[in-house]
C-alpha cells in the first residue's frame, strides 16, 4: 500500500514539474506575441492605458479601480516655508496652526 502510494505521489510531482514548465513556455510565447504585436503596430506600455505589472498598486492601494491616480497641482502655499497643500484630505498641520492664528484659507491660495 505504501508503495503505490509513494508512485503516485511521485507521478503528482511530476506533473506538477510538467504543469510549471508549460505554463512558463506558454507565458514566454504569450510576452513574445504581445512585444511582437506591439512593435508591429509601434505601441508602448502608455499606448495601452495601463501600468506596469511592478508599478501597479497591490491591493489596498491608492489608486481607483478606473486607473492610475492623478497627481494634483498644489492650490494652497505656506509663503515662510514654501511648503504646498493640494487642497486634498487633512489639512497639513503648518496650515491648520495658521488657521488657528486667524489667518484665512484664501490667504494661502497660490
Amino acid at each position: 500500500m505504501a508503495n503505490r502510494l509513494n508512485d503516485l505521489l511521485a507521478k503528482r510531482a511530476e506533473l506538477e514539474k510538467q504543469i510549471l514548465e508549460v505554463q512558463r513556455e506558454e507565458r514566454a510565447s504569450a510576452i513574445a506575441e504581445v512585444k511582437s504585436l506591439m512593435a508591429q503596430h509601434g505601441l508602448t506600455l502608455a499606448d495601452l492605458g495601463t501600468r506596469s505589472a511592478a508599478s501597479t498598486p497591490k491591493a489596498g492601494g491608492a489608486a481607483k479601480a478606473g486607473g492610475p491616480a492623478k497627481k494634483v497641482a498644489p492650490k494652497y502655499r505656506d509663503p515662510a516655508t514654501s511648503q504646498t497643500w493640494t487642497g486634498r484630505g487633512l489639512q497639513p498641520t503648518w496650515l491648520r496652526q495658521a488657521l488657528a492664528g486667524g489667518a484665512k484659507l484664501a490667504d494661502f491660495l497660490i
